[in-house]
């Protein structure tokens, strides 16, 4: 497989969503309340609901959503750098429990919410303003009555693992 396919698909999926994309905002408990977890993250990838102020400010967005996986896309840069040079941890982290918290999500059925109870993550290498567009890819391991956990990974367009993470979810009615 030619090296540059799969990059060029990555950039072809976000400038197909990117136009869609309406201003960010968090969208009304209404809103959360009437759509499943599903309906709801399509709603946001398709431009009918609020991207989240989060994902504006650090640039990704979600580039794929099935019941039990949602995939955000981000490409990070020199904006996103601590004081030693590379790429701040909480950049990482903050797509992984975004991706793992998201895929949760998908599963649940409308009048359902979630929050995080527990993030664990491995750096496994650095990520810098050279490392091109990323993705964590976020896999529902189970869903309870109140809790679930998921599993979520960063991965590069070759499929270079940069970082992985899992969680645990509070589920609760909205």
């Amino acid at each position: 497989m030619n090296l540059q396919e799969p990059l060029n698909e990555w950039q072809t999926d976000e400038a197909a969503i990117r136009p869609a994309m309406i201003p960010a905002g968090v969208a009304s408990r209404e809103q959360l309340r009437e759509r499943s977890g599903l309906e709801f993250l399509h709603g946001i990838m398709r431009g009918e609901l609020p991207p989240p102020p989060i994902a504006v400010l650090l640039d990704f967005l979600i580039v794929k959503v099935e019941p039990g996986l949602v995939v955000f896309q981000g490409t990070p840069g020199p904006q996103h750098y601590n004081p030693i040079g590379s790429v701040h941890g909480g950049y990482a982290s903050t797509l992984l429990d975004s991706c793992v918290g998201c895929a949760v999500h998908s599963m649940l059925p409308a009048g359902k919410g979630y929050t995080t109870l527990e993030l664990k993550i491995n750096f496994v290498r650095a990520l810098t303003d050279k490392t091109g567009p990323i993705r964590a890819e976020g896999k529902v391991i189970h869903v309870g009555g109140q809790v679930a956990t998921a599993e979520g990974r960063i991965v590069d367009a070759q499929g270079k693992l940069y970082a992985h993470a899992t969680t645990t979810c509070l589920l609760f009615p909205i």
